[in-house]
């Protein structure tokens, strides 16, 4: 258990919030090892409806924390081979990949700042939303680095390569209006309303037939690599599965008495 990462659980919606308000929510390995064992255990638990990950004191996340970068080079200090580190690295960015295919919902909501491998946590998130005044930039090209955690191949889905290589290269800080405009976010509200507007798609979203939720995302993620005839065949088994399921039978007796059906996520 860590401060650094604050877990609550609500009417079926379980939120991850960092917990580092003083450096912006700023990754460290403790928040990071946090984060991505709460979200691997959410992801199998049947209550569980949707899961937000959000940012504490403003900000959603700056990304890594470059002061720790430096710290870590202190002299003397023995560094970790060159495999070691790679491997570290891609042990961490797993988390990426689980909120990306876990079987339900996942929300990103963006009160401020999200910066680096923040943003590639967010964008690895089914939908996302923000403040207007949220400020979201790749950041990677200012510290002379990479990136990492997906972002490249998530904002490459969402803006389309060229965009994405302006924003990566550039580095340019775009407003959370401006993010939802081209894409990036779901929804773009003002500051002010932020927090009543997310509650409310978290809400919607965890009403939603889990069950069916889950196997639309492994749809989904195939028909982003797969062939045409992949696609139809997992829909087709996919399809059959989900009319097994008791949301199924009870959304369609709903639409034959005319109602509106409550899904149990089963």
């Amino acid at each position: 258990m860590t401060d650094q990462l604050i877990e609550t659980f609500e009417d079926g919606i379980a939120t991850l919030t960092m917990n580092r308000p003083e450096a912006r929510n700023a990754l460290t390995g403790e928040m990071l090892g946090a984060l991505s064992a709460a979200a691997a255990r959410l992801a199998l638990d049947s209550n569980v409806r949707l899961v937000v990950i959000t940012g504490a004191g403003g900000a959603f996340c700056a990304g890594g924390d470059v002061k720790g970068f430096v710290a870590d080079k202190a002299p003397g200090a023995v560094p970790p081979s060159f495999e070691d580190r790679v491997n570290g690295l891609r042990h961490g960015m797993d988390l990426s990949k689980i909120l990306h295919d876990m079987p339900k919902p996942t929300l990103a909501v963006i009160p401020g700042a999200a910066a680096g491998a923040g943003l590639s946590i967010a964008l690895a998130c089914d939908m996302r939303i923000c403040a207007n005044e949220a400020k979201l930039t790749t950041a990677f090209s200012k510290i002379g680095a990479s990136g990492d955690y997906g972002g490249s191949y998530f904002l490459s889905k969402l803006v389309g390569p060229a965009k994405a290589r302006e924003l990566y290269f550039t580095a340019d800080v775009i407003s959370g209006a401006e993010a939802a405009r081209l894409g990036v976010v779901s929804k773009a509200v003002p500051a002010a309303e932020l927090a009543t507007e997310a509650a409310a798609m978290a809400k919607h979203l965890a009403s939603l037939p889990t069950a069916a939720i889950g196997y639309m995302k492994k749809n989904l993620g195939l028909a982003e690599s797969g062939t045409l005839t992949e696609v139809l065949d997992m829909e087709a088994i996919h399809m059959v599965r989900t009319m097994m399921t008791d949301d199924h039978k009870a959304a369609s007796l709903a639409f034959v008495e005319k109602r509106a059906p409550v899904f149990k996520g089963r």
